[in-house]
Parts: structure tokens; C-alpha cells; sequence
């Protein structure tokens, strides 16, 4: 592995949604794999990529990680923490790139192949003649472009028949976005890949003899908001120090936003704004939820019922999460013309990175936002428009979290970075 000889970081694009012992094994591996004397982790913020909110708000998070391993935290902007893989992995490695000090990115894959998911990137990214040509002639068999992309990659000799589950594994799915924006952005960024241990993305189980999935903890804490109350003995699958931030913590769900959801949806109708103005609305999508309109459904069976072959649970998820919180395509193709990543968000940091954080001063090539207070005078144009939208995101998150547990929070311009 040939690394850049300037850096002194690894970097991780994550969620932490919850943080759990896998987590931990990574940013521990990610550090031996790489010698790197930090890790960075791009994080998303108050909702994630599958849109949804977090199951927590991202300063807990923030602390789950810095307790657990990780040196700096920054937030992905809120535009592209709920976008597609592709638009996702772009401002992730976007963010590190423009930091300076990352020699390494570390993901974990089902393949463990980096050099495999670096090859099927590089052909996702240039599109060559042979590439696009198989593709178009799958598709005009009639097979969907998942079963096409396969069989075309197949025939210009990238993935052998064997391995053609390469591409329906999510953690694959990404580190192939990830290598691919690497490519694209021509980064000198290293990609390094760990072997995903233990449950599936998607595993709802808990298990001790293995790593978890976060699906799995946030099922265990929404079946039994509970389980936490013996901090000490409950949910062995995330450390210590995070199972007792989780026991302190308001843990909030899909269905928690129903009724931001439902009156986003009335208050659009009633200003005649169409629906498919919103980042990843088709104007199809966007008709059929009009016939919707006056039903007032929970957040995930809204979802459910406007599921088809065509439009997958995570894509309309991630819909109708842009319509309640204001997310427009228009604003989000500004932050692509915008680099994806015009000014890096810290969240936290541990003392002891005080080295990490001058050389970042140093090297970087955005505005490091540490106060939030002082941003107005550091950004200006769609930078600080996206900022904005950070913050308006976060206040709908907090509002949520106040209206269900009675508590008083602290916004995003009283609210401190984390440092431990």
C-alpha cells in the first residue's frame, strides 16, 4: 500500500447510527492498517442517507465516536447526509480531500477486494464504449439497470459470473461510490477496505458472538425503550462508554416526524408548490403521493404504500424526508456545482488532536467552522446557504426531541463543539 507521505490521518465516512462495536473494531483497524496517527471521521448529521433521522442528534454521536477512537468529527452537510449513495460518498471524500491531511480512506465491504471495487469504479466512472454498450443491450431485454450494470460489467471482464452479488451488497455499493468520487475528484487519497464481520446491513437481529448491526440496536431500542436501564448489562454490542451515553440519550424514529410529514405535504398543496420540486421527487412519485395527500399516515407506512418495483423503500424514504425538510433538487445540484463540500462543519475533536487541527489550518483549502456564531463573517454564496440549511435541519431534529421527551435543548448556535 503505497501511502501519501504529507498525511497524517485516515479518514472514515460514517453514520453512527447508533455507534457500536464494529465501529470501534474499524476506526481501531483503520488506524493499524494505515499507520496513521489520527482518524478522521466525516460523519452525517441529524439524518442520514437512507432518510431518516439519526437515531441520535449528532453531538451524542460525535461523543460515541471521539470516546471510541476517533480524533475529529465533522458533519456532512444535511443536503447530501440524506442523498444518494453516489452524491453521498462525493461530499464524504470531497470533505477529506479538501482537509489536506488524509492519506487513506478506510470503509468496510462484504468484498474485502479493494483492488475489485476499484476496477468496477473506475469503469462506473468513465463509462467506456464497451461498458455503456453492453449496458444498453441488457436493458433492451428487459432487465432492470442493477441486472444490467451486473451482466454489462460481467462481459467486459470486471466481475466474473460468480461475483455478480458484488453489486446488490450495500457496504460494496458504497466503497464503490467512495473509489468512484476518489477517480472522479482525482484525489491522492488512498482507498483501503476491511472486511465486514458479523450481521448484514439489513440483519434486525442481536447477536454477542458477532458485531451487530446498527439496524439490529435501533430495532432492539424501539421494541424496548427500556432495554437501556441497566446500562451496565444491556446491549453488549456497543461499548461501554456509548451504552451510557444511549441510557442519557432521547432516541427518536422515522415515526417521530408523521406529523412534521403530514402537514409539509398539506402546507405544499394549499401553496400550489408541486412536490416534485424536492430532491429525489419524480414528477410520478410526487402524483401518486398527491393521491395521498389526506391520508394521514405514520412516516414508514406512508413509505410502505408508495413502495413499488420501480421506487425502492430507501429511495422514497429519502423523498419524503426532503419534502419536510425543505430540500429542493435545485439546492442540492448548487451544492454540487459548489464542490459538495465549500466548508467543513467540526463537531468534535479530542484534546490531544490539537497537532491534527493547526495542520488542517494549514493545509485545507475550506473554511474550518468551529463557532457557529462567527460562520456569517467566514461564508458567503451557496456556502453559507448550506450551512443554513444545517442548521434548520438540526432545529427541526430538536424540536422533535423536545416535543417528545419535555426537555430543553440546546441549539446550533448555544451548543459547543465536543471535546474530550
Amino acid at each position: 500500500m503505497v501511502m501519501n507521505k504529507n498525511s497524517l490521518a485516515v479518514g472514515i465516512i460514517a453514520e453512527y447510527n447508533p455507534f457500536h462495536n464494529g465501529h470501534a473494531y474499524h476506526i481501531r483497524k483503520a488506524k493499524e492498517m494505515t499507520q496513521a496517527d489520527y482518524c478522521i471521521v466525516v460523519m452525517s448529521g441529524d439524518f442520514v442517507q437512507r432518510g431518516a433521522p439519526a437515531i441520535y442528534d449528532k453531538y451524542t454521536r460525535t461523543a460515541m465516536a471521539l470516546s471510541c477512537g476517533a480524533d475529529l468529527v465533522i458533519e456532512i452537510p444535511s443536503v447530501f447526509a440524506s442523498s444518494s449513495a453516489e452524491d453521498f460518498a462525493a461530499c464524504g471524500v470531497a470533505l477529506l480531500n479538501n482537509l489536506g491531511v488524509a492519506g487513506s480512506l478506510c470503509f468496510g465491504s462484504e468484498c474485502g477486494d479493494v483492488e475489485k471495487l476499484s476496477g468496477i469504479a473506475s469503469i462506473l466512472a468513465t463509462e467506456p464504449t464497451v461498458y455503456t454498450k453492453e449496458l444498453r443491450k441488457e436493458l433492451k431485454k428487459g432487465a432492470t439497470f442493477p441486472e444490467a450494470r451486473n451482466q454489462a460489467l460481467i462481459s467486459c471482464g470486471i466481475l466474473k459470473n460468480e461475483e455478480s452479488s458484488v453489486l446488490v451488497s450495500p457496504n460494496n455499493i458504497l466503497g464503490i461510490e467512495y473509489c468512484k468520487a476518489l477517480y472522479r475528484q482525482k484525489s491522492p487519497i488512498v482507498p483501503v477496505t476491511l472486511s465486514r464481520k458479523g450481521c448484514g446491513y439489513h440483519d434486525t437481529s442481536l447477536v454477542t458472538e458477532h458485531f451487530s448491526s446498527a439496524t439490529g440496536i435501533r430495532k432492539a431500542l424501539y421494541d424496548n425503550p427500556d432495554i437501556l436501564k441497566d446500562a451496565e448489562s444491556a446491549l453488549i454490542q456497543v461499548p461501554a462508554a456509548v451504552r451510557q451515553m444511549m441510557a442519557q440519550g432521547y432516541p427518536v424514529f422515522p415515526e417521530d416526524f408523521s406529523a412534521l410529514l403530514n402537514t409539509s405535504l398539506l402546507k405544499l398543496d394549499h401553496e400550489g408548490i408541486p412536490f416534485h420540486k424536492y430532491a429525489d421527487v419524480s414528477e410520478e412519485l410526487g402524483a401518486r403521493l398527491f393521491k395521498q395527500l389526506t391520508d394521514f399516515l405514520p412516516f414508514e407506512e406512508r413509505i410502505n404504500r408508495l413502495k413499488t418495483r420501480q421506487y425502492t423503500y430507501t429511495r422514497i424514504s429519502r423523498a419524503l424526508l426532503h419534502i419536510a425538510l425543505g430540500i429542493t433538487s435545485h439546492e442540492t445540484a448548487l451544492g454540487r456545482n459548489a464542490g459538495y463540500a465549500p466548508y467543513a462543519r467540526v463537531l468534535g475533536f479530542k484534546k490531544t488532536s490539537a497537532n491534527l487541527m493547526g495542520e488542517i489550518k494549514k493545509r485545507g483549502n475550506i473554511p474550518l467552522i468551529t463557532k457557529t456564531a462567527d460562520a456569517r463573517l467566514i461564508l458567503s454564496g451557496t456556502a453559507w446557504s448550506m450551512l443554513q440549511r444545517d442548521f434548520y435541519c438540526s432545529h427541526i431534529y430538536q424540536t422533535i426531541v423536545q416535543n417528545k421527551y419535555h426537555i430543553q435543548m440546546k441549539n446550533e448556535f448555544t451548543h459547543s463543539v465536543v471535546i474530550l
